[in-house]
């Protein structure tokens, strides 16, 4: 059974960072694409970190946030800096089975719980 567990989620200053940690387990298969996805509320959930075959930012995080992999501890992370407010959202990673990176969330069949970020002004 594959399970990502997400933590790292807090409530922080405009300009401050935070470090996101999603754990996998289950899933021993060496192809795979890791995803950062967040949600604000009222929103559409967005694809904005993507590691696999390639690195992917969205345009909105881009030069701010890091994701990176540990493959020894199975974890995925998401270092974020720079903070704003319009990056309050829930946070979920997501694996999707081949080297292929998507945008899209459907193309994910895993998913985290979640981890709440709150950004104030």
């Amino acid at each position: 059974q594959v399970q990502l567990v997400e933590s790292g989620g807090a409530s922080v200053q405009a300009g401050g960072s935070l470090r996101l940690s999603c754990v996998v387990s289950g899933y021993t298969y060496s192809s795979r694409c890791m995803g950062w996805f967040r949600q604000a509320s009222g929103k559409e959930r967005e694809g904005i970190a993507l590691s696999g075959g390639t690195t992917y930012y969205a345009d909105s995080v881009k030069g701010r946030f890091t994701i990176s992999q540990d493959n020894a501890k199975n974890t995925v992370y998401l270092q974020m800096s720079s903070l704003k407010p319009e990056d309050t959202a829930t946070y979920f990673c997501a694996l999707k089975a081949t080297w292929y990176c998507s945008k899209r969330a459907s193309d994910y069949a895993y998913w985290g719980q979640g981890t709440q970020v709150t950004v104030s002004s």
